[in-house]
Parts: structure tokens; sequence; C-alpha cells
């Protein structure tokens, strides 16, 4: 006797499966492309947990590194570097975009410079100089009493001996009625040529709006701050997505090949109009920019300090000319020097060559505000390596977010949290500049002391302050390496970027015991 099939007609399970013998063709049919589809979808959800564990294996020996610092210390220009140095292409095919920002830095610089002065009435006055000091100092105390060194009022004693020592004779009085008078009209006349130059860039400075809502997509950040605007991961494509919305996309006469087609990118891209109109009004504004910029009162606000303009605002209106020029196509330097506010973390992902093998390395550039910190947490547990950068040249300048905390204070108390694999000290040719034009750390700086105001005691300092605080908190015992860069130094900066990699690798040997 023939043992029953396992598949046999007793079998309950078959008997439901079975289809009816009322079964009609449409529902046959049917039925065959029902199970047809349901086999399709089991077979490629097995690919797919296929393809995920094949991915995680591989990412078992992907690099994950973090770029940690406060607001406005350079990651985002550290992260173009690596970008500029493992993804060259990718920078290219972003040149368009990058444009946009410039344009926007450099009306948003002079959209500072007019409020400035605005607010000093449009005039340098020397006369009131030492009781404007007065008032700063006291109302610097009162913010920002443990960040700066008590400094002792500006003295009385010239002011006090024109009064005592005797009265100016007739003809000194009238010299001085005259001199008076002289200046005045100067003053006058200088106030007269910013209105005009106020009311001729008007046009200009109108755009400050409209290029930071293409930028940030009209999505507007309480305390934003100075830069103006935050950005999202991904804001190139957006920009000129949020430019495609009002104009027709230019189609390549051919989309065989695509890789070119990625690669000309920047060519092929449409122009978006406002941009365009931008560029215009600067070429038609070049002239009074340079005429603002060179103007003596402008220069004296910046020298008196009551005028303070970040780098990146100077690097672009000194070089007006060029960046206003109809044919103007953003630099490599350019991009660098750039500037636009990163909110919430962008990832970017390089196949760096580690001595004949590719490694992928996953980069992460955070927003460094205070409101922004508590997003980095997710990311500290199985990072290969923090990059923490910390603006030195920053010990006159405070928190945004904060006027009360000085800025290297915070960079301090921030990488005591932190203690990563590296420190970046950045914008030292900001600190030499500042330093030469005799600026004193111990102003700002209380713990300084009476140490000499030299480029290398400073950097010194700073670095040992930073040190005592990795000695004190490495408790997962990190190894520290300390670097002093500018990092829209490209050469420099990449000599950095090799040791980190260098440093890596060592950590993998390490971790395979072969070292």
């Amino acid at each position: 006797m023939r043992s029953p099939s396992l598949y046999s007609q007793d079998d309950p399970i078959t008997a439901a499966m079975k289809p009816p013998l009322t079964e009609t063709e449409a529902e046959r049919s049917a039925r065959l492309y029902a199970e047809a589809e349901a086999k399709r979808i089991s077979e490629q959800i097995d690919e797919d947990l296929r393809e995920e564990r094949e991915r995680l294996k591989k990412k078992k020996g992907d690099v994950k590194l973090l770029l940690l610092g406060q607001a406005e210390s350079g990651k985002s220009t550290l992260q173009k570097q690596f970008q500029l140095m493992y993804k060259p292409n990718s920078l290219d095919q972003e040149r368009s975009s990058w444009k946009t920002v410039i344009y926007f830095n450099i009306v948003h610089s002079l959209k500072h410079i007019l409020n400035t002065l605005e607010t000093w009435d449009d005039v340098l006055d020397d006369d009131a100089e030492a009781h404007d000091d007065i008032q700063s100092i006291s109302a610097t105390k009162k913010l920002r009493g443990n960040g700066i060194a008590d400094q002792p009022s500006p003295s009385t004693s010239l002011m006090d001996g024109s009064v005592i020592h005797g009265s100016p004779n007739s003809v000194a009085r009238s010299e001085a009625d005259g001199s008076a008078s002289h200046s005045t009209s100067s003053k006058d006349s200088s106030a007269l040529q910013i209105a005009n130059l106020r009311r001729r860039l008007s046009p200009l400075i109108a755009t400050d709006s409209q290029l930071a809502d293409r930028l940030s997509g009209g999505i507007s950040v309480s305390g934003s701050g100075k830069g103006g605007v935050y950005v999202r991961s991904g804001w190139q494509a957006r920009t000129i997505e949020n430019a495609l919305g009002k104009i027709k996309p230019k189609r390549p006469a051919s989309a065989t090949n695509d890789k070119r087609g990625r690669e000309s990118l920047s060519q092929d891209t449409p122009l978006d109009p406002m941009v365009q109109e931008t560029g215009r009004l600067l070429e038609a504004c070049e002239e009074d920019i340079q005429e603002l910029w060179s103007h003596p009162t402008v220069k004296g606000l910046i020298t008196k300090r009551r005028l303070k303009l970040d780098e990146w605002s100077e690097f672009f209106l000194r070089d007006i000319s060029r960046v206003a020029s109809p044919e103007y196509v953003p630099t490599t330097d350019d991009i660098l020097h750039a500037r636009i506010q990163t909110m919430g973390v962008a990832e970017h992902i390089f196949d760096v060559n580690i001595h004949g093998k590719s490694v992928t390395w996953h980069l992460f550039d955070v927003g460094g505000a205070r409101g922004q910190r508590h997003s980095w947490v997710p990311y500290f547990d199985d990072a290969n390596a923090i990059i923490f950068v910390a603006p030195v040249s920053a010990f006159d300048q405070y928190l945004e977010e904060d006027p009360r905390t000085n800025r290297i204070d915070d960079s301090l108390q921030l990488f005591t949290q932190i203690c990563s694999n590296a420190l970046l000290k950045n914008k030292t040719d900001l600190l030499r500049s500042k330093l030469d034009s005799g600026l004193k750390v111990r102003k700002y700086i209380t713990s300084f002391g009476e140490r000499h105001n030299d480029y290398e005691t400073v950097v010194q300092y700073f670095r040992a302050h930073f040190l005592q605080v990795h000695r004190r908190n490495n408790e997962n015992r990190r190894v520290l390496y300390t670097h002093f860069t500018s990092v829209v130094d490209t050469k420099a900066t990449q000599r950095i970027i090799g040791n980190v990699r260098d440093s890596i690798f060592r950590g993998y040997l390490q971790s395979a015991a072969l070292v």
C-alpha cells in the first residue's frame, strides 16, 4: 500500500487553499496574480534583509567622525576641506548654490555696516570717545563681569588741568571756535555722503531677506543671531529647487551619460532670476560699496571697535570688484570663506584611502549654538574620533545667545564635557592680526595676567588650559592631538586631516593587536 503524500487531499490546509470547483477563468487569473505578487513581495523582503546584513557587515569597518564646537568656530569650513580632499567633484557641483550664500554674506554685511552707522548718527564723534568708552566699560562690567578684567577708568587729569591751569586767551578761543566750526562742517559733509550711499544702496539691501528665504526655504529660527539664517543638510539642492519652482529647468541635450550630467550640474542648472538680479545690483552698486567700505567714518568705527565685522565680511568686501563682476563664479577660496549657519546634524560620506584600503568615513557636522547641542548626544556612542574646533581668536568675543559668556570660556566648558581625540585651535591668522593691532588678552581673560601679549605666549596659554581640562576629565582615556591652524588655509588643514586619518589607522591596528 502506498504511503499517503505529504500534500494529500486529506490535508485540511491543502483542502482549504484548493480553489473552488466553480472558479471562473477571471477568478483564476486574479488568484494566480495575487499568489505571484505575494511571492514577489516575499522574495523582495528576503533580498532587503540580505542587503541589510551585507550593509551592516560592511559598516563595521566604517569610520564615524564627529565635528564639534561652538557656533562660528569653523566646523563647516573644516568639513569643506574634507570634501575638497576626498570628494572634490561634489564641491564643483555645489558651486552655483554657493553664489547665493556669498551674495547674502555681502548684502548682510552692508546692512550691518549701515545699521551701525545709523546708531552713531553717521558720524565718528571723537569728542565723545572718552564718554562712550566709560559707558561701554560700565555696561560691559555689568554684563560680563567674570569674563573681562576690571579696567581702570580713563584718566581725567587732562580734563581737570584744562580747567585749573588758567583760562585760554581770546585768540586761542577764536581758533578753537573756528576749529570746532570746521569739524562740524566736515562731519555734516561726511554724514551727507553716508546718507547718499544709504539711499543708493537701498535696492541692494532690500534683497537681504529674499536671499535669506531662498537659502532657508522661508523657515526662520528664533535667535539666529548675526548670521541671519540657518540651513539644514541638503540646502544646496533645495536652493536650486526653490529657484526651479519659479522657472522651468533647462534639460541637457543628451541624458545618456549620467555621470557627465552630474559633473556638469553647475553649468546645466538654470540660473535663479532673483540671484541674477542681486548680481546686477551688485555690479551697479560696486563703486558705492567701495566708497562705503573705504569711508573714513567706517574705518574709524572699525578701529575704535564700534563696528565689528566677521572675517568673511572683510574678505568679500575687500574684493568686491571681482565678486560683482557679471562673469563671477565662486572660487574654492570663496566657498571656504562663505558663511552660513548649520542647523541640526549633517552627515557627509567620503571614501578614504588608508594605506591601500578604501574605508568609508561618515563625517557629522553639527550646529554649535547652545540650543542645538542636545542633538549631539546620539552620535557619541560609536564615534571613532571627535574633532573639537576651538576659535582661539575669539578671546574678545561673546556668545550671540548669551552676551555674558566669553567664547573662550564657553569652548573650555564645552571641551570639558566632551574631551575629544583631536583639538583644532582654529583662526590663528585672526589671532595674530588682533595681537598685532595691540589688542590685549588680559583685558578679556583676567587669568592671563601680565604675560607677554605675543602670539606664541597666547597660543601656549590656551593650549595649556585645554590640556589641563583633558587630563582632568578624560574618563575614556582618549588620546588627544592638538593642532593650531586656520581652516581656510587648505595646505595646512589638509596636513592635519592626513594626521587625523593616520591616527585613526593606528587605532585600527591597536584594536587588532597588530601594534
